[in-house]
């Protein structure tokens, strides 16, 4: 692999490709990395990662690979959410700045709206304004009908997201780097965490979840304001290697994030044995569409079909770098984490036998390589039969009655329901508060390479 350092730039001659000094990062990004138009991580495994993403190209048909959508995806590990990154920047500015945001603030204007905050501060209004306007695009009938045929996809859908698109997602730089740093799912806080986000993919996908009252819309706003504030603390301490890997939380990262909850999750529970109609796959990325909207993605990279989703996954794909430690630390935690839950009676060889299936499910999803590349045991995919006959009878046969989707719904809830009391053992099933920011963040941070300590 050979890299070109001339404007600090990775033009990478090995992999086909290719950089064009056209252009230059925000002015935003600390001096270090001023002069890069890509991360150094950008691109770096690109030929692994054409092998990884061999079905995926097939199953989109990309027969060329999209060389000016690749370098956007370089450009765009600088770019952040920048409505986002304003109201994080008010909301650390000190106590006596008139134009700071209190967490009383945001949490009172979410759950009420702007009007409820007197003298709301600028940026509190301005984040408000653009939230709060529905874009015409969204048809909420059509959001509906999404809703409930993700629902309906039960544990198939939670084993995907778990295994295709979280743990497999582990395999690439970055993200999962990030995670292990902020200690977001590692030790004893694994299964809280991932019960959060099956909290907030239930929420999302609930009756009006995403209506402005819903409990979707509103976690999910939480969410973006999360990560602003995780990637404003992380992009100003010293703590974050931005040369390397882009902003902590950027653009092109959120994209392909968002396609393994709406591509990646309908290609996962085909290959599990449901049927999904093309006018289903039509409802859930139109519900997906609208989240990506309101996590503050850029709009021409929230999709419509399946397809298009489906070509910019594999984009994405290789786009990333290879497989760094903290993959496998993650991998792990999860796998292992199965093992931790209260499962009641035989609890023992119930967590054994949870655990064993998750293997098995992971050697279908992502093969003995890449069980390889995440440090874990090889084990048959024992597990897979049975399920696919399941999915089989359940979408084939019980969900093509209004009788059956109703009973499926049902009994899906109660899956979910079950799912969240394991993960989140007896504390309450809610999404952590928003993170803080305050100056011991800052004083113990560790310079990383090649960035300054911002004046």
């Amino acid at each position: 692999m050979a890299w070109s350092r001339a404007l600090g730039c990775g033009s990478r001659t090995e992999s086909g490709c290719s950089c064009h000094h056209d252009g230059v990062v925000s002015s935003a990004v600390n001096e270090g990395a001023g002069a890069l138009i890509y991360p150094h991580r950008f691109c770096s495994a690109r030929q692994r990662n054409e092998r990884l993403g061999r079905v995926l190209r097939l199953v989109a048909g990309v027969k060329t690979v999209d060389e000016r959508l690749l370098e956007q995806l370089g450009r765009r590990m600088f770019a952040r959410d920048e409505l986002g990154a304003r109201l994080a920047t008010a909301m650390r500015l000190t106590k006596d700045d008139p134009g700071r945001v209190s967490m009383a603030q945001f949490h009172a204007a979410l759950a009420d709206g702007i009007d409820a905050v007197p003298q709301a501060p600028e940026a509190l209004r301005e984040f408000f304004a653009v939230i709060d306007e529905v874009p015409g695009w969204v048809d909420f009938d059509l959001l509906e009908r999404g809703a409930e045929v993700f629902r309906r996809f039960g544990r198939s859908r939670d084993d995907v997201l778990l295994q295709l698109s979280l743990i497999g997602g582990y395999r690439f730089a970055g993200p999962a780097d990030l995670l292990v740093l902020t200690g977001g799912l590692t030790g004893s806080s694994a299964m809280r965490r991932l019960g959060e986000t099956q909290k907030w993919a239930d929420a999302v996908s609930s009756p009006a979840g995403m209506r402005r009252s819903g409990e979707g819309f509103q976690l999910t706003v939480h969410v973006r304001v999360t990560h602003a504030l995780v990637n404003h603390q992380f992009e100003t301490s010293g703590r974050w290697d931005i040369p390397h890997y882009g902003l902590p939380i950027n653009q092109s990262d959120q994209a392909g994030t968002l396609g393994l909850f709406s591509g990646a999750v309908l290609l996962g529970v085909r290959v599990l044995g449901r049927i999904v109609t093309r006018s289903e796959s039509l409802a859930v990325m139109h519900l997906w569409k609208y989240v990506g909207w309101l996590l503050g993605i850029d709009q021409e990279w929230l999709f419509d079909t399946e397809g298009d989703q489906n070509v910019f996954n594999y984009h994405v794909v290789l786009a990333q770098a290879g497989a760094t430690p903290a993959g496998a630390a993650l991998a792990a935690a999860l796998v292992d984490g199965q093992l931790t839950q209260n499962y009641g009676r035989l609890n023992t060889f119930r967590g054994h036998y949870a655990r064993l299936r998750m293997l098995s499910m992971l050697r279908y999803f992502l093969g003995k390589q890449g069980l390889r590349d995440l440090d874990l045991p090889i084990t048959p995919i024992w597990a897979i039969p049975l399920i696919v006959a399941r999915n089989l009878v359940e979408s084939g046969l019980i969900a093509r009655t209004s009788l059956g989707r109703r009973y499926l719904g049902y009994a899906n809830d109660r899956t979910s329901q079950r799912l969240l009391k394991l993960r989140f053992g007896t504390a309450p099933a809610e999404i952590g508060a928003l993170p803080t920011l305050t100056p011991p963040l800052l004083s113990d941070a560790v310079p990383a390479k090649g960035w300054r300590q911002p004046d």
